[in-house]
């Protein structure tokens, strides 16, 4: 045999052996040459297997030299589109809010970025609420849109990898084809935050509404009350005719006094834009003794915005529940966040929740 044979020989049975060494570890060749570029740690969780090599040499599956042409990964038809369902907790201080806006810095943006970097262009991601600029979240919702194969975890990995560290994922789980975090939410619970203190909390300014004075936390309540039910909120709504359907389902309101800190907690089936900080912003109204305890009663029923009180800030409000049908991981995590309106001795107003399911129009 000549020299140029046994060169040719022994190439290809060392592209065998790295063959036989890649599908021991659970790789095919196709999952290599597809894999994103990474500049995760092989010690980060659920990402060794992005940690590799991604040119192969075309005879053998071996890995080529580093100036071979990369194999074309499978085409999407191959793959198909999948979607992962994302839990997300984010500091929205210093977003514009949630949905992507030109120069302009967003969670959707981020989070987006984020993903094509590693799971490529065709990446999309959709929020179950697109909350305002300074809102903030403890466990917003996403369906991720993807042709990437990566696992649920090492996707959750790559993300907070590449994401700000005011935006984490929680979690990450593959979603029945089709899911839409917005579409599919049969509720959601926000949670504002007001600091009752005569100085406001340092530590709080970012996350708290500061209400120095006298604050009458039982005409407060009387007041989000005779919200409950369901109504017409286009008095508390951002602008008229802003949202075509203004009749929502409020199941529950809590108001929790812990010294100079006070959680207003909503649950409805869905939200106007605005709806809970209008909501808020009349009861503070009624609480400092402004306006009387059935006044919010009659704003409802006129159906007028310039009725309404103030909006209350941005910057004390929080995302904390998206409730689903199927009543996912998501919901029983967070059900510590819910279970402070459940203890003994606190004001609860609840009524059951509506039977019907499907889509919520354009939450919030």
């Amino acid at each position: 045999m000549d020299r140029g044979a046994q060169r040719r020989a022994l190439r290809e049975r060392l592209g065998r052996l790295r063959a036989a060494a890649l599908r021991a570890q659970g790789l095919g060749a196709p999952d290599v040459a597809g894999a994103p570029r990474c500049r995760l740690t092989p010690g980060t969780p659920g990402v060794e297997r992005l940690h590799r090599h991604r040119t192969l040499s075309p005879r053998g599956g071996g890995l080529a030299h580093p100036g071979a042409r990369p194999r074309v990964a499978p085409s999407s038809a191959a793959i198909g589109t999948r979607t992962v369902r994302l839990v997300l907790a984010y500091d929205g201080t210093d977003f514009r809010g949630w949905q992507v806006q030109p120069d302009a810095p967003t969670v959707q943006g981020a989070v987006l970025e984020a993903a094509r970097r590693f799971l490529g262009a065709d990446a999309r991601v959709t929020g179950a609420s697109r909350t305002d600029a300074g809102v903030h979240a403890l466990r917003q919702t996403a369906s991720l849109s993807t042709q990437a194969t990566l696992a649920p975890a090492a996707v959750q990995a790559a993300l907070n990898a590449a994401l700000p560290p005011s935006v984490r994922v929680l979690d990450a789980r593959e979603a029945p084809p089709g899911f839409d975090a917005r579409r599919a939410a049969a509720g959601k619970r926000y949670l504002y935050l007001l600091d009752n203190g005569p100085v406001a909390a340092p530590l709080l300014r970012r996350f708290a509404w500061h209400v120095p004075g006298a604050l009458d936390l039982d005409a407060v309540r009387g007041a989000l009350a005779a919200m409950r039910g369901r109504h017409d909120f286009g008095a508390f709504c951002a602008a008229p005719g802003r949202d075509a359907d203004p009749v929502c389902h409020v199941q529950a309101v809590h108001v929790l006094r812990r010294r100079a800190l006070v959680a207003v907690l909503i649950s409805a089936d869905r939200f106007l834009h605005h709806m809970v900080r209008n909501l808020v912003g009349s009861a503070v109204d009624v609480g400092r003794g402004a306006r009387p305890a059935e006044w919010m009663t009659q704003v409802l029923a006129a159906r007028d915005r310039k009725l309404a009180g103030p909006t209350a800030p941005a910057h004390g409000l929080v995302l904390i529940r998206v409730r689903y049908p199927d009543a996912p991981f998501e919901e029983r995590r967070a059900g510590r966040a819910g279970d402070v309106a459940r203890a003994p001795g606190r004001s609860r107003a609840r009524t059951p929740p509506p039977r019907t399911g499907g889509p919520t129009g354009d939450p919030r």
